[in-house]
C-alpha cells in the first residue's frame, strides 16, 4: 500500500503545473510553469565570465541540468533571489565595473549566500561572499567581536573583487578562480597539480567544488531570463534597492545604539538593517561611518550631540571589579543590564572567560 501511495505522489508531482488530475488551473495559465524537462534543455552557446562552458561534453550538460533541476525545485527560493538581486544587485555590479570584473560573479554571492548578509557555515564562513575570517582579513575586513564587515555589502563585495583578481591572476582561468574562490587556491593548486589538467572541467575536484560552478552557471540561466522558468515577477514585486545616507559618528566612550536611531528618527532595527556589520546593542569608542535613513543624514549630528548628551547625564559610568565566582550573566543580572550590553562596553567575546581583578565598565 505504501508502495502505491508513493507512486502516486510522485505522479502527482510531476503533472504539468503541479495541479491534479482533471483539475481546471482558472488562476496561472499553462505556459506560465513550463515542465522540468523543459528547463533542462539547455541551449548553446554558454559562457561564463566571457569563457565557454563546455556542453557538448556530456558530462557538463549533465552535471549543469542537474544543478538545473535542484534550483528549480525550491521555486520559493528562486523567487526570494530574485527579489532580493533587485536590492543588492546594482551595487555589486558597480563594484564588479570598478574593478574590471566579469558581470558573471554576481551569481557567486546568490549561490553562495543567498543574498543574506548573515549568512553563516559550519566551516565559519559570513556575510554576502562567505568570508572565512582569515581571508576576509587579508583582504582588509574588520572583524572582531563588534565589527564584522563580512556581513557588509560595499566591503565584502570590495575584498571579493579584489580576491577574484587575485584569483584570476593566479590561475589565468574564471571557472578555476571561481573553484579556487570555493576551496582554497592552495587545494585547487595541489589538485591540478596531481591530475595535471589545467582545466576546470577537467578536474575531478572534491564534490561542493565539483557541483560549485555549475550552481552560478545554473543561477546565471535563471535569471538572465526569469519568465522562461515560470518566474513572471512585476516591478512591484521586488525589493527596492538600498536607500540611505551615510554619517560620520565619533563616539567618545562606548555608546547604545538605539541613540543612533533615536537621533535619525528611527527604530533600533533599522539601524541594525542598514548596518548588519555592527555587533551587539553599542557603538565602541571611535569613529564610525553608519549608514541612517535616507533625508535623516542633515539633522543627524545635531540630534545625536543632544541625545548623547542627555544620556550621559542619566547613565553614570561605573566600574566594577571581577569577584571569585562571577560570571558575566549573573554580573549583567545584578546590575540589571542586558548581556550584550556589558559585553560590548567591555569589548568582550561570548567566549572570553573573566578573572577576579578584572575592571569592568557598566552603565546604568
Amino acid at each position: 500500500m505504501k508502495k502505491y501511495f508513493f507512486l502516486f505522489f510522485i505522479f502527482i508531482l510531476l503533472v504539468p503545473n503541479g495541479r491534479a488530475l482533471g483539475q481546471p488551473d482558472t488562476e496561472i495559465p499553462a505556459a506560465t510553469l513550463p515542465s522540468l524537462i523543459s528547463a533542462t534543455r539547455i541551449e548553446g552557446p554558454l559562457g561564463f565570465c566571457g569563457e565557454k562552458v563546455p556542453l557538448e561534453i556530456p558530462e557538463v550538460r549533465e552535471r549543469l541540468e542537474k544543478e538545473m533541476l535542484l534550483i528549480l525545485w525550491n521555486r520559493p527560493q528562486v523567487i526570494l533571489w530574485l527579489k532580493r538581486a533587485n536590492r543588492y544587485f546594482p551595487y555589486i555590479e558597480n563594484t564588479l565595473a570598478q574593478h574590471n570584473l566579469p558581470e558573471d560573479l554576481k551569481y557567486v554571492a546568490v549561490i553562495e549566500s543567498a543574498l543574506l548578509p548573515h549568512a553563516g557555515s559550519t566551516k565559519g564562513a559570513v556575510g554576502f561572499w562567505q568570508f572565512i575570517r582569515s581571508t576576509g582579513r587579508h583582504y582588509d575586513l574588520t572583524i572582531n567581536s563588534n565589527i564584522d564587515e563580512r556581513r557588509n555589502l560595499f566591503a565584502s563585495t570590495k575584498a571579493a573583487a579584489n580576491y577574484f583578481k587575485d584569483l584570476h591572476a593566479l590561475f589565468g582561468s574564471w571557472a578555476l578562480a571561481a573553484a579556487a574562490y570555493n576551496m582554497g587556491e592552495d587545494r585547487l593548486q595541489k589538485e591540478m597539480e596531481s591530475q595535471k589538467v589545467d582545466n576546470y572541467y577537467h578536474s575531478h575536484l572534491y564534490l561542493e567544488t565539483q557541483r560549485y560552478i555549475f550552481k552560478i552557471i545554473a543561477a546565471k540561466l535563471i535569471f538572465s531570463d526569469p519568465a522562461r522558468y515560470g518566474f513572471h515577477l512585476q516591478p512591484q514585486d521586488l525589493y527596492p534597492p538600498l536607500s540611505f545616507d551615510r554619517v560620520k559618528v565619533t563616539a567618545q566612550s562606548n555608546t547604545p545604539l538605539y541613540l543612533v536611531a533615536q537621533a535619525s528618527g528611527t527604530y533600533f532595527k533599522a539601524i541594525k538593517d542598514l548596518n548588519p556589520e555592527i555587533r551587539g546593542h553599542q557603538l565602541t569608542k571611535g569613529t564610525h561611518i553608519i549608514a541612517v535613513p535616507k533625508g535623516s543624514g542633515p539633522e543627524f549630528h545635531d540630534s545625536f550631540a543632544t541625545l548623547v548628551k542627555q544620556w550621559r547625564k542619566e547613565y553614570k559610568m561605573h566600574v566594577y571589579i571581577v569577584k571569585k565566582g562571577d560570571n558575566l550573566t549573573a554580573i549583567a543580572e545584578r546590575f540589571h543590564v542586558p548581556l550584550p550590553a556589558l559585553m560590548a562596553w567591555n569589548d568582550l567575546s561570548p567566549s572570553r572567560f573573566i578573572h577576579p581583578g578584572e575592571q569592568l565598565v557598566i552603565y546604568r
